[in-house]
């Protein structure tokens, strides 16, 4: 039982692991035994997240690769080079999101729709593509995407987003039922609003936290800390029987859901 979290031997690929919540799922399978390749688009910073983590662990185990999460090419780079780094990959973190429009669906353009799709769904399939025959050679792995509570309601002003976390969760459910039987889990990560730059806009308010606030159970938004204890729990051979799940991490606010 002592070793059911660990993760000593696993070749991790985590993406949007710069800063906010993949960072800190990042420094946590980190600290639980695994080599991870951590990406987003820029290198200054992926770099500096990486020598902080490495420093913290004590190893060098962290290594940075750049890559934008909405271009095909990028991503088979970063796979190669992950591979390249440490091997086969065991887990698989898809963390990379975007939303380019704060506002009416009716007023949102093209680009920015299909910006919206492409980076928060349809890059994800396109790894999971390229990463599953790792697993399946390995005898299994674990993939997580982080989706969103804003999957289970609409919204004035981030419908797109909302929308096309939903997918996410449609796209877990459909790879988790399609890689089951070669011992490939897939579940979605679904965060209520965190205290990250990338949700600065819905917190960053005294009126609208304090109103957030009201509806939640815990009476406090969540930290990047918050998502740490699932990603490894999802990583680990811990969850080996949970998979085609979505699941909230919001102090009970989305506890109906």
């Amino acid at each position: 039982m002592t070793n059911l979290f660990d993760l000593t031997g696993k070749t991790c690929l985590l993406t949007g692991a710069s800063k906010g919540i993949g960072k800190s799922m990042a420094i946590a399978l980190a600290q639980y035994g695994g080599t991870l390749i951590i990406s987003s688009r820029k290198i200054d910073v992926l770099k500096k997240t990486a020598e902080e983590i490495n420093e913290t662990i004590g190893e060098e185990r962290v290594f940075p690769v750049a890559a934008n999460a909405g271009r095909k090419d990028e991503l088979e780079n970063l796979v190669n080079a992950a591979r390249q780094l440490s091997g086969k990959i065991d887990v698989l973190v898809c963390n990379a999101g975007v939303n380019p429009h704060y506002g009416p669906m009716s007023d949102i353009s093209d680009e920015a729709y299909d910006k919206t799709m492409a980076t928060n769904v349809k890059s994800n399939h396109w790894l999971c593509q390229m990463v599953v025959p790792d697993m399946v050679e390995r005898g299994g792995g674990s993939i997580m995407i982080t989706s969103s509570v804003g999957a289970f309601e609409p919204s004035l002003n981030l419908g797109t987003y909302h929308i096309s976390k939903l997918a996410v969760i449609g796209l877990v459910r459909n790879l988790a039922a399609e890689y089951g039987p070669q011992n490939i889990r897939v579940n979605a990560i679904c965060p209520a609003i965190i205290k990250t730059d990338f949700a600065k806009a819905l917190w960053d308010d005294d009126t609208k936290a304090k109103e957030a606030i009201s509806k939640i159970p815990l009476g406090r938004l969540g930290e990047p800390e918050d998502l740490q204890g699932l990603a490894v729990f999802l990583a680990s051979k811990a969850s080996s029987y949970i998979t085609g799940q979505a699941m909230t991490v919001c102090g009970g606010g989305y506890m109906w859901r």
